[in-house]
Parts: structure tokens; sequence; C-alpha cells
């Protein structure tokens, strides 16, 4: 498997909880009841497996890989991925903030919770069609075929030596408790 398919298939387990995500958001607008514990474990989602996981491999392996085929880091596609990543971050941590103080009893954190997470998911869906159809195709053009394998490797290493065994495994089953969580 390439690194970009490698990337692509994570991409396909972010959006199953941004679809939670989004089902859990409406329906806190809509007045229904959903504990505000959704929102923490969607932020431990997203700061473990979109982030710790993900974005780790692309910041720290996939990108410098394109960085150094010619491709520059500023004021182009890299750049532009980087600033979206710490965007995602700050609606993140806006949205587990809010949600801490929903659990602590205030009723007025609900709102905020609503608008970062909605935030997070409008982003997040924009980035990954971005990543998967331009970002990725150019990475697939532009690093040559040696380096590919290789940045798929390091991928490997990052998943073991960076975040842990079974760390996928524990995302994976949290990704689908959520979606079992808002499910009708």
């Amino acid at each position: 498997m390439t690194a970009t398919e490698i990337l692509r298939e994570e991409h396909r387990v972010i959006e199953r909880v941004l679809r939670a995500l989004e089902t859990a958001a409406r329906r806190v607008e809509e007045g229904a009841a959903v504990r505000p514990g959704f929102f923490l474990d969607a932020a431990e989602f997203i700061r473990g497996f979109a982030d710790g996981c993900h974005h780790r491999k692309e910041e720290g392996v996939l990108f410098p890989a394109m960085i150094a085929s010619g491709m520059p880091r500023e004021g182009g596609p890299v750049g532009r991925m980087l600033e979206e990543h710490e965007q995602g971050r700050a609606y993140t941590r806006a949205m587990r903030e809010a949600a801490e103080r929903w659990q602590a009893g205030d009723p007025s954190a609900r709102a905020a919770v609503v608008g970062s997470a909605l935030g997070y998911i409008t982003l997040l869906r924009q980035h990954i069609a971005k990543e998967n159809d331009i970002l990725f195709v150019m990475a697939g053009r532009i690093v040559p075929a040696a380096r590919q394998a290789e940045v798929a490797a390091d991928f490997e290493r990052v998943e073991e030596e960076e975040t842990g065994h079974g760390v996928h495994e524990k995302y994976h089953r949290l990704a689908e408790a959520l979606e079992k969580e808002v499910s009708p």
C-alpha cells in the first residue's frame, strides 16, 4: 500500500467520526439529550488519531518528502495544509474546553461546543477533499518512486515508535463507539 493510500484510508475513519460528531452537534442544536462526554470522546479521537497518528505522518514524513522533491513549504499546498492542521487543533481545543464547562454544569457552553464542532467538521471535510484530490496526487507525481516506498515505511515507524503499538485499533474502536452512540 502506498503512503497516500494509507492516508486516504485514515481519512475514511476520520470521516466516520465527522458524521457522528455532526449528528451529535445537530441533536444538541435541536435540544435533544446528548452527553457532553460525547464531545470529549470525539476530541480525544481527533487528538489521538486525526492529529496524533494521521497528521504526524503528513507533517513528519510526507510533507518533508514533498518539500525535498521541490514543493515549496510556504505559499503552496503544503503550507496551506499545515495552516489548516493548526485551525483544526484550535477548533478541537475550543470544543474540548466548552464540553468540559458543559459537563461541569454550565449549560451555556452547549452553543460553543456546537459551534466548534461544526467549524471543525466543515474545515476537515474541505481539508480531506483537498488532500485526496490535489495534494496526494501531487505527491505521487513529484516524490520519486523509491522515496515513496521509504515514506510508506516511515509511516510504519511513526505508528510504532511515536504513537505505540495498538493505537490505531484503539481509535478505530472509539470511532465505532461514537458512531453507535448517535445511530438511530
